[in-house]
């Protein structure tokens, strides 16, 4: 198998919310949506984030139930800890949560802040000045 994840769906209690969240309120431009069932973003050349409506969700996989993500964070690096700060409150301005306001972090020297999408997916919005990330998305560790 090759070393690629394309698609990343994750299953979201209110799809209205979801859009409000990501394309009205952080101008991101849906690849498809479809109306009371999914709705995918392209977050990176060859790599999608599918909002899946929860019920319809779990159907999919057999589940008696939806499900909700739980131990996983998504995570975006900016330049700066002002980037931080700024993409936080655009993100809490928008309807999400902010969980960890902008601050230091406990490892690796990294400044960020923790915001929930409506549907409970957490990001980290994070500077880590031992990283970079090149314009075509390819991130260099350390």
């Amino acid at each position: 198998m090759d070393q690629h994840v394309h698609v990343v769906t994750l299953a979201t209690p209110d799809l209205d919310a979801a859009r409000a969240f990501y394309a009205g309120g952080l101008g991101w431009e849906p690849l498809l949506d479809v109306p009371g069932e999914i709705l995918f973003f392209r977050i990176a050349p060859g790599t999608v984030l599918a909002l899946f409506e929860a019920a319809k969700f779990a159907a999919d996989l057999g589940l008696p139930a939806p499900v909700a993500p739980a131990g996983l964070t998504l995570a975006h690096n900016v330049a700066d800890p002002d980037g931080v700060r700024r993409l936080a409150a655009d993100m809490a301005a928008a309807g999400g949560t902010v969980l960890t306001p902008p601050q230091d972090g406990a490892f690796g020297g990294v400044f960020h802040a923790l915001v929930a999408d409506p549907g409970g997916v957490v990001w980290e919005i994070a500077h880590n000045p031992g990283w970079r990330v090149d314009d075509d998305g390819t991130v260099h560790l350390g």
